[in-house]
């Protein structure tokens, strides 16, 4: 039996709220969880390993609201996505897309790649990287030094 595809799902804004103990983020059907960490702050790009999840979320300039999209999840399925406000993105290996303005995801020999300009995003890009074992969280907190256009 094979595994269900999975497909693009767009994200709708949702709560955050920025703590010293990490990022909290409040999903539309009123769940929350917590990105535990204060997040490293990193320039230009987060690599995720191969099998890592890889969530990214993008501030408004207020840094109460977000948009969360999930990278490469064959996870979680279409209607949890929907309800909970979260987004999905398939990128195939090879490929890259701009997921939002500013943030462009792609895939490198099974690993997830996020590079970001906060400054054209309009707000602050958070990435998480976990999987059963571990957590990482990162704050682009500066484009690429060869700019966005390199990475498209």
């Amino acid at each position: 039996m094979s595994a269900p595809s999975r497909s693009d799902v767009p994200p709708t804004s949702i709560g955050i709220d920025l703590r010293e103990e990490g990022v909290v983020v409040e999903y539309l059907d009123g769940r929350t969880t917590l990105y535990r960490g204060a997040p490293d702050a990193v320039k230009g790009s987060v690599t995720a390993g191969p099998g890592k999840e890889t969530h990214v979320l993008v501030t408004d300039p207020t840094e109460t609201e977000g948009v969360m999209t999930y990278v490469n999840d064959y996870n979680t399925d279409d209607e949890i996505l929907e309800d909970s406000g979260v987004g999905r993105v398939m990128v195939d290996e090879g490929e890259r897309d701009e997921v939002f303005p500013g943030v462009i995801v792609g895939r490198t020999d099974r690993r997830n790649e996020v590079v970001a300009d906060p400054e054209i995003a309009g707000g602050r890009v958070f990435v998480f990287v976990e999987d059963g074992w571990t957590e990482g969280s990162f704050e682009i907190v500066e484009g690429p030094e060869d700019g966005l256009d390199a990475h498209r």
